[in-house]
């Protein structure tokens, strides 16, 4: 459209970091982007529960399961096992 300005790439797909810590000693970060352009409601869901504005989300939670050298699995922040979850 004449007079708008062009939507950069970075505007439509994010990049969301999560720091990491055990026990309160910081692990540094995992940093995830995100394809706003392909999957809107499930990137508008993991930005809400990452950023802490709900009083519930992934602040706090656990990795319930981790392979290592392949993933760690968490963001259940209600039963901290795999079970539980909850949605914007």
């Amino acid at each position: 459209k004449e007079g708008s300005l062009p939507v950069w790439p970075a505007m439509i797909n994010p990049t969301v970091f999560l720091d990491i810590t055990v026990d309160d000693e910081p692990l540094g970060h995992i940093s995830f982007k995100m394809f706003a352009d392909t999957v809107l409601k499930t990137i508008e869901n993991f930005c809400a529960l990452s950023t802490g504005d709900k009083e519930f989300g992934y602040k706090g939670s656990c990795f319930h399961r981790i392979i290592l050298g392949f993933l760690c699995q968490g963001g259940d922040f209600a039963q901290h096992n795999g079970t539980g979850g909850q949605s914007i």
